[in-house]
């Protein structure tokens, strides 16, 4: 529940040197990453004017994180989180380097952007879990919800600079400048992380040998399992993640095809959603705690529901907007939620995993879903696999709201 103090909580927050520089950091590398999946996107559509292959690119961005995640949780619980983390970072700008100079050159082809693409996932499997779990050790419990929600404030807002700046660099110079724009964000949160020190951060074990890993893959699995908590979360991030979530990489389709926009229309919907995200964000960084916040997620997946419902129902682009805004609010309240229960009871020695575990469903299933409703979009149109998600997600909130 939120507090009069609740202003000052933010502002509390923000005044830990470590967590502000980390977001300063993060905040531009994820506007350098939401501008390269909007170019990546618009280059897909461009080489092969395809909702099929939009649902295979985003699949091949989303699903490494299904396979390789629990294993980058395991490394989070084992690594040095900073120097991990700068590492991964590296990696991301050399493959965003190599995308860039091919479309630039302009020998650039589909199959080659997947591979790219394909690669590029497998090093944020990685990196996701790193992000996540390392806010705990720049701020503490006392401040973790209010961190949480601050860091999906700039993510919100990172999805509304990203694509508008995406759509300025593709209409004006092509999608090789927005790519490019991306390597240059990665080195600027590099730099970044140069200002960032853990002072209580206390190193694990180095001793533990590397054919414990399966086992310990398997611990976090079970730990989630058996928490009476994290059950029910898993169950709701998981269908939303299938359901939900995947009708965002559509969206160059609906802005072309249903909308007849084109690129502008893409960064609209985009821009759009991250406003809604921004909002919801801002009002869950006020709450101090968790109380009322279960019954809070109920309700919002019922606004997910309908929002999703009506986009897909819509051929009228200002009331899709609408719809994108209060889509991606919902979203945001959900999952800032989601986060916050999961890590407010989780225990240090397998905070990475879980970590890991919440990232694999939360941009994992979406590749499913992305492939899923990019198929069948192929054969009935974009509309009619969206609504059908949304009929998916009231069946959801039925549910949760006879469990909550």
């Amino acid at each position: 529940m939120a507090h009069k103090s609740s202003a000052g909580i933010v502002r509390r927050t923000l005044n830990i040197p470590n967590f502000r520089n980390y977001m300063a950091g993060n905040f531009v590398s994820q506007v350098g990453l939401w501008t390269q999946r909007v170019g990546v996107q618009w280059l897909t559509w461009e080489l092969t004017e395809s909702p099929t292959w939009l649902g295979i690119m985003a699949f091949a961005d989303f699903f490494p994180i299904v396979v390789l995640s629990p294993l980058g949780g395991v490394l989070a619980d084992r690594l040095h989180p900073l120097f991990a983390l700068r590492f991964y970072i590296i990696l991301s700008a050399c493959l965003s380097a190599a995308i860039a100079s091919l479309t630039l050159s302009g020998v650039i082809t589909i199959e080659v952007l997947l591979l790219l693409v394909l690669a590029n996932g497998c090093i944020l499997a990685f990196n996701y879990p790193l992000r996540l779990s390392i806010l705990h050790t720049l701020v503490g419990r006392e401040f973790l919800t209010s961190a949480i929600s601050i860091n999906s404030v700039g993510f919100s807002l990172s999805r509304i600079g990203g694509p508008a700046l995406a759509g300025i660099l593709i209409s004006q110079w092509g999608v090789g400048p927005a790519i490019t724009f991306t390597v240059f964000a990665d080195i600027v949160f590099i730099i970044a992380l140069l200002w960032v020190f853990l002072h209580d951060y206390q190193r694990p074990s180095s001793n533990k040998p590397l054919k414990d890993i399966p086992f310990e893959i398997l611990e976090g699995f079970h730990y989630v399992r058996k928490h009476a908590g994290l059950a029910p979360l898993v169950i709701v991030l998981v269908t939303i993640s299938l359901f939900a979530r995947p009708f965002t990489d559509l969206f160059a389709g609906f802005a072309d095809e249903i909308f007849g926009l084109g690129a502008d229309g893409l960064a609209w919907l985009t821009s759009m959603q991250g406003i809604g995200a921004a909002f919801g964000a801002i009002i869950l960084a006020r709450y101090n705690g968790v109380i009322g916040l279960t019954n809070k997620m109920v309700i919002y997946i019922l606004v997910l529901a309908v929002g999703v419902f009506a986009f897909a129902a819509t051929d009228v682009f200002w009331f899709a907007l609408g719809c994108t805004a209060i889509v991606g609010y919902a979203l945001t309240v959900i999952g800032v939620i989601e986060q916050s229960l999961m890590q407010a009871t989780v225990d240090d020695q397998v905070r990475g995993r879980v970590a890991s575990f919440y990232i694999m469903f939360a941009r994992g299933c979406p590749a499913f879903g992305a492939l899923l409703m990019g198929t069948l979009a192929g054969f009935f149109g974009l509309q009619l696999p969206v609504a059908g998600g949304a009929v998916l997600c009231l069946g959801l909130w039925i549910w949760a709201t006879k469990r909550r």
